[in-house]
């Protein structure tokens, strides 16, 4: 009996082991064609992306809540409101497939109606950005446990459904609405999860400039910036979302950010010294405001941004609405 169950054992670990050698060999070929797509992407410049005059970014769904009766989740969903016209940026996590989920409690709280919504953006096909692993089954994204009907567009990174949304694929750049435009995908091989393409939001602010809005941050900074430069004739005035720069376990006892969707080996991660570069090239940059999501970005870079940034730093807390 016993050489039986060892038997079993190590058959497992065979299989175990069998599984991570060829995602490790899938990882790499995933980040040749990353680095191939990168190279051969030349976008057109948008010229007539024309302008807004106000612009408010209010948390629906993030790590941390500006009051104790609103929900926190390591998710995000934004509501991007560009002179009035009202965008959703991401739905959430919904980890347990709630209803109503934490983001329509908090629009509840917050007095966000779904019939406020003009179009939602999806940034990429993850399930804390799309509503869950349910969600994530089905190739599409969701608001809540329940389906609630949506008669809106839905700019999408890749080929999704969704059974009452218009689903509008936004791989390549383009001019979404007057002053707003999405930057296109940008690719990033990540481990166990093969090649993701995410989208960033551009609102171009009159008299100040672009302000981009990011889910994940998966296509690395440097290419976000280098993107939005290529694209815009106007400045780069402000980043605001999530970066993912999960250093250290944080509030968490156990970070799957620090495994998962660094665009390295599990067991490589994220360093201090990244997040101090990236800081650098944001200074670098000339942004004038900053604001990094804590769904995937531990407290420690929260803080060594907070620190360096000062009066150009800008909290992301459900709730708290930030302004232009």
């Amino acid at each position: 009996m016993t050489s039986l169950i060892l038997h079993v054992l190590m058959i497992m670990l065979g299989l175990g082991c069998g599984f991570v050698l060829m995602a490790i060999v899938k990882f790499y070929q995933n980040k040749r064609l990353e680095a191939m797509a990168w190279e051969q992407d030349k976008p057109e410049r948008i010229e007539n992306l024309g302008s807004i005059k106000d612009l408010r970014v209010l948390p629906l769904v993030d790590f941390y809540t500006s009051k104790e009766d609103l929900r926190g989740e390591p998710g995000v969903a934004y509501l991007v409101i560009a002179d009035g016209r009202k965008i959703l940026f991401d739905v959430g996590f919904n980890a347990n497939n709630e209803h109503p989920s934490p983001l329509l409690m908090n629009m509840e709280k917050l007095g966000v109606e779904l019939s406020d919504i003009d179009s939602i953006m999806i940034s990429h096909n993850h399930i804390d950005h799309i509503g869950g692993l349910r969600a994530k089954k089905r190739n599409s994204f969701s608001l809540s446990g329940r389906e609630v009907g949506l008669a809106v567009k839905a700019f999408v990174p890749e080929a999704m459904v969704h059974p009452s949304a218009e689903i509008v694929v936004t791989q390549k750049p383009r001019r979404l609405f007057e002053g707003v435009a999405t930057i296109g995908t940008i690719d990033r091989a990540i481990c166990f999860m093969g090649l993701t393409a995410e989208q960033a939001l551009a609102v171009n602010v009159e008299g100040k400039g672009i302000v981009l809005i990011v889910g994940c941050g998966h296509q690395r900074i440097d290419r976000i910036l280098k993107r939005a430069r290529d694209l815009f004739a106007q400045p780069i005035y402000g980043v605001i979302g999530g970066l993912h720069y999960p250093v250290e376990a944080s509030r968490m006892k156990f970070n799957m950010q620090k495994i998962i969707g660094t665009g390295k080996l599990p067991w490589q991660g994220i360093g201090k010294r990244e997040v101090k570069e990236a800081i650098a090239e944001l200074d670098e940059a000339g942004l004038r405001v900053i604001g990094l999501s804590a769904h995937d970005s531990c407290d420690w870079s929260i803080r060594a941004f907070k620190d360096y940034f000062k009066d150009r730093y800008v909290d992301i807390s459900v709730g708290k609405e930030i302004t232009m």
